[in-house]
């Protein structure tokens, strides 16, 4: 096994991403590098080609042209080794509908080859009252922190969370944001894909854009405002010291309503 690489060092670097299909360019010749224990979020319009780029550098997808390296693994030539330093988010569809949490959790601690103790993951998620639920029964968000929960099985140095907080009400949205934190605050690397831009915002230490299957550009959030009000870029805007969802959730409150 390869040695990982010390903190604050490149855990992803990907130099000249290439993947066709048939005549559609999705991913045209890009490159990036994400550092250890970042969150690195790329965004883009639908069909940029983002989906394309997780997946091939999840190891998922074969690239026609360009090099991954995961943790210092080439991800090309050892893709087992790969998938077993990282974590990937499953959608609703990936879980048994009828099966427990504990029992979930029991299955994909088992195909990852480590144990776990089912409690204590679902307490760190706030699951715990719902040890004994069947999966469907949960709500939008508890699936949410599930999926979340069983990314972490594995002690993973990278995760790939692909739009986590889709359909969330605004409580449910902040609790996983602030999870998202805490899992960064431990030392795990971050790579999300969003379409909501406060989120990436809040969440991204730095962000690559994509359109057309190219990187357009790379940069901190703030970096990348900054560049953009240098070059001559003004709106009419009012200065609000909150937002509506600020209000909703005074009035409301910061506590998950789960069902």
């Amino acid at each position: 096994m390869v040695e990982a690489a010390a903190a604050g060092s490149t855990v992803i670097e990907v130099r000249d991403l290439t993947k066709r299909f048939g005549d559609l360019v999705a991913v045209d010749h890009i490159s990036f590098s994400v550092r250890r224990g970042e969150v690195f979020g790329i965004l883009g319009p639908n069909g940029a080609g983002k989906t394309t780029t997780i997946e091939m550098v999840e190891t998922l997808q074969q690239p026609d042209d360009g090099s991954i390296v995961v943790d210092g693994v080439d991800a090309l030539r050892l893709p087992d080794e790969v998938k077993r330093r990282i974590g990937v988010q499953l959608q609703a569809a990936g879980f048994y509908p009828d099966l427990s949490l504990t029992h979930l959790i029991g299955l994909f601690a088992a195909l990852y080859g480590v144990r776990v103790d089912a409690r204590q993951v679902l307490r760190r998620f706030q699951l715990e009252e719902k040890a004994h639920v069947p999966y469907a029964k949960l709500s939008g968000g508890q699936k949410q922190r599930f999926s979340l929960a069983t990314t972490m099985l594995n002690r993973p140095r990278v995760i790939f969370l692909d739009e986590p907080t889709t359909g969330l009400d605004p409580q449910a949205r902040r609790n996983l944001w602030d999870l998202v934190r805490q899992i960064r605050a431990e030392g795990t690397t971050v790579v999300l894909t969003t379409h909501y831009m406060e989120e990436a915002e809040q969440l991204c230490d730095r962000i690559a854009i994509m359109d057309r299957g190219r990187i357009v550009t790379i940069g901190s959030p703030a970096d990348l405002i900054d560049q953009l009000l240098a070059s001559g870029f003004r709106k009419e805007r009012v200065r609000q010291e909150a937002t509506l969802e600020d209000v909703f959730i005074a009035l409301t409150g910061h506590a998950l309503r789960d069902e």
